[in-house]
């Protein structure tokens, strides 16, 4: 998970719960309280299933909410992290914790049949779907000590072959999220200090910068390919949600509540909203974070959902 840092000047870069900066682990989590599923009610009704990680029952695990309510897709006997549809809808991959390292995992949209699709030497986790659906991309993160190192990786989903993505990048590459409408992969990379969004045009094989202040990260495409909403702490050295259109041009802040850290943004279906998640502290692994949706044509904030504990990472189908 990506996080921008209140401190002038220093962006942050927080990935399944390790913090890049410094490369110090966080402290350890403390307990919420659990929550009963069903006196949990939506603040806004919506269309559609988001996906969303949450800490309901004890360990991180898949939930589903709809108009009607939320539901858990994982079971509670270790980590389930990162959820994203597959472009037809039919099954959620995410990132859980086997043995000694995280791999990627596929499952039906109603919880069932979950089934290891990675075996990376180092942790898989933060990942996407390419558009046709019969690969799925992810970040693989090494360890060495204190220093932490990101590549992204493909794996088609017949053959279980793996495949570097963009292997020229001269530094960590993470967060991968593809165009809908065109042969383009976006991320989230580090050359030197700090993490910007680049573009890479996956048939022409050329990258380029979408920005360039090292307090930039997460992108994700909307509908139609014309646009990405991204977290950037461009405007006042904290997380907040953008947008702007694939060339980089056209950079507008949607959110400004100056007490809140805003990260994790997905698009409607529609285009008309992006969901997010939201936290007084900017604190990734503890804290209470909950669910938000931004109006993109008035700005216009709207609590969703609450659970209570950490509600982060969703995705809209």
């Amino acid at each position: 998970m990506i996080r921008i840092r209140m401190i002038k000047a220093l962006p942050f870069f927080i990935l399944g719960g390790l913090s890049l900066v410094g490369g110090m682990s966080l402290p350890k989590k403390p307990s919420l309280p659990r929550a009963d599923l069903v006196t949990l009610r939506l603040k806004f009704n919506f269309h559609g299933r988001i996906a969303f990680q949450a800490s309901l029952g004890g360990e991180r695990g898949i939930f589903v909410l709809t108009a009607s309510g939320v539901r858990r897709l994982t079971d509670n006997t270790r980590p389930a992290e990162f959820p994203r549809w597959s472009p037809d809808g039919t099954c959620i991959a995410f990132s859980s914790k086997l043995e000694d390292r995280s791999q990627v995992f596929v499952m039906n949209a109603d919880g069932s049949n979950p089934e290891q699709i990675t075996e990376a030497e180092h942790d898989a986790v933060e990942l996407a779907w390419f558009p046709d659906g019969k690969k799925i991309a992810y970040t693989e993160e090494t360890r060495r000590g204190k220093v932490r190192s990101y590549k992204l990786w493909s794996i088609d989903l017949q053959t279980k072959k793996a495949e570097r993505l963009v292997p020229e990048f001269p530094g960590s590459s993470a967060l991968p999220e593809f165009s809908p409408s065109a042969p383009l992969l976006a991320f989230s990379g580090k050359k030197g200090v700090g993490w910007d969004i680049y573009l890479y045009d996956l048939d022409k094989k050329t990258l380029r910068s979408l920005t360039d202040s090292g307090h930039n990260c997460r992108a994700r495409f909307s509908p139609d390919g014309t646009r990405i909403a991204y977290v950037s702490a461009d405007a006042d050295h904290k997380a907040d949600i953008w947008v702007m259109n694939i060339d980089g041009s056209g950079k507008e802040r949607l959110t400004a509540r100056d007490e809140t850290f805003e990260y994790f943004p997905a698009w409607s279906p529609d285009g008309k909203f992006i969901v997010f998640a939201s936290d007084a502290q900017g604190k990734s692994d503890r804290g209470r974070w909950s669910l938000f949706l931004v109006k993109v044509s008035t700005k216009l904030v709207i609590p969703l959902f609450d659970s209570g504990t950490r509600d982060v990472f969703p995705d809209w189908k």
